[in-house]
């Protein structure tokens, strides 16, 4: 990878992060181009698939679905569920440390961009049970 094209990632140039119900891209962090504020990648939600109620201990994170529909709950200050019907061009907020959890509701593919900061989050994803890597050959070859 020359200098420049650590600067421009779609996410069949990276390894995966696979799950049971989708997968990450992550195009922006320290380990794929130095980033060093934040993390960010794409998420890829199958139709009826989700994911589950979590937090990210210390982060902030924003997720902007980019297609599909879905249903996003982010939990209020006092610890209640807020969900909502969610489609492309909604921004997500999740506030440090909050739970939240998403779910494709619709019949196509959710495509979500997710920011997390400060970096780190993302690490935690490798302790899920269900966590592999799909490799980026993988990704090209279909």
């Amino acid at each position: 990878m020359s200098e420049t094209d650590k600067y421009f990632t779609y996410p069949d140039d990276v390894d995966n992060f696979g799950f049971d119900w989708g997968r990450l891209a992550l195009t922006t962090a320290p380990e794929v181009n130095g980033a060093s504020q934040f993390s960010a990648g794409v998420v890829f939600v199958p139709p009826g698939q989700g994911h589950s109620r979590h937090n990210h201990p210390g982060a902030e994170e924003i997720i902007f679905v980019i297609s599909g529909t879905g249903e996003q709950m982010v939990e209020d200050e006092s610890g209640h569920p807020d969900t909502r019907k969610v489609s492309a061009g909604c921004t997500i907020f999740v506030p440090e440390s909050r739970f939240h959890s998403t779910l494709n509701t619709g019949d196509v593919p959710m495509q979500l961009f997710v920011v997390y900061s400060p970096t780190g989050p993302e690490k935690m994803l490798r302790n899920a049970p269900d966590f592999r890597i799909i490799a980026k050959e993988e990704l090209k070859a279909g």
